[in-house]
């Protein structure tokens, strides 16, 4: 399905996960080859193609970057995303998830959906016969994890004595965020507001993948010695009605000045960003920020992901 490779990035024998629904149905050693290959991709060095191939884009949910990036990177490849919102095919307007996952097997090599509910993505996951991807769902979001990821490496040159601190709500960027650094080895230290942490599950998840996150008390406590400084919105896509229930709950979790005056830390955000409120413009806009680097390595981390599962 792919042209040859040229100076490619170093691969493991293991063979690749069918599906990627979360970052550890990578292993460590997965992981590390998805981030070569997409650095060697970003460089030119790999100019493994995909012709005639297709990726099906199902969105539940809007996205600027997973659209755009899938479908770029898709182009690159030399292959064609198929763009299929709520609005263009049967998705949650009564034919039955296992029907369309079916039937799309027989026309595309790959899908890709940006759905709610995370039940809803394994349950395509089963029944497709071609590789599924989740572009994000109410649980995880698994490719945001590996262009952050991707980028850390980048500016640190690796993750060896890299310190991570994530401060705000512990939501599903959060929490393959959480098990991503556990596979890559990264020491993660998570500043949540009460009832709004991880989740047990994910502490075990992250665990089990290579390194337990450290809770802390304050994200003061949190960013004291950290290399780089990760946050979110408070309030995730469909969780509107929620707002002025939840936004008391952060005070003290806003990623500015103040709270990164006594540290050289970095600055990611997964975007959109709802400026003034969990990140000042002035941290956003500033010398800190890795944010920009994170948002065009969704591309390049997707691509490699893509010839992964498809070569």
């Amino acid at each position: 399905m792919s042209t040859p490779t040229h100076d490619a990035a170093t691969t493991t024998d293991e063979p690749f996960p069918t599906d990627m629904l979360d970052v550890d149905d990578l292993s460590s050693a997965q992981l590390a080859t998805v981030l070569d290959r997409a650095t060697a991709l970003k460089s030119g060095r790999d100019l493994t193609r995909l012709p005639r191939t297709t990726l099906a884009m199902l969105f539940e949910k809007p996205s600027t970057r997973t659209r755009a990036s899938f479908e770029t990177g898709m182009t690159q490849l030399g292959g064609h995303a198929m763009f299929l919102g709520p609005e263009d095919i049967q998705l949650g307007h009564g034919e039955p998830l296992k029907d369309t996952a079916r039937a799309l097997s027989g026309y595309v090599d790959a899908i890709m959906a940006r759905l709610f509910d995370h039940s809803d993505l394994e349950i395509l996951a089963e029944y497709a016969d071609v590789p599924v991807v989740n572009g994000l769902t109410d649980d995880a979001h698994p490719c945001q994890t590996l262009a952050d990821l991707q980028t850390i490496r980048e500016a640190f040159g690796g993750f060896e004595d890299v310190s991570v601190a994530w401060v705000g709500d512990g939501n599903n960027v959060a929490r393959s965020f959480a098990v991503g650094c556990g596979l890559a080895g990264l020491d993660l230290t998570v500043a949540t507001p009460e009832g709004y942490g991880l989740g047990e599950d994910c502490i075990e998840r992250a665990a089990e993948a290579g390194g337990e996150p450290t809770l802390a008390d304050s994200p003061k406590e949190a960013v004291a010695d950290a290399d780089v400084v990760y946050t979110d919105v408070w309030v995730s896509m469909g969780q509107e009605k929620l707002r002025e229930e939840k936004l008391p709950a952060f005070e003290g979790y806003q990623l500015n000045e103040d709270l990164l005056a006594d540290t050289d830390a970095k600055v990611m955000h997964c975007l959109p960003a709802h400026r003034g409120e969990e990140i000042t413009d002035d941290v956003l806009e500033s010398d800190r920020t890795l944010v920009w680097e994170q948002a065009e390595n969704r591309m390049h981390a997707q691509k490699a992901l893509l010839v992964e599962l498809l070569e």
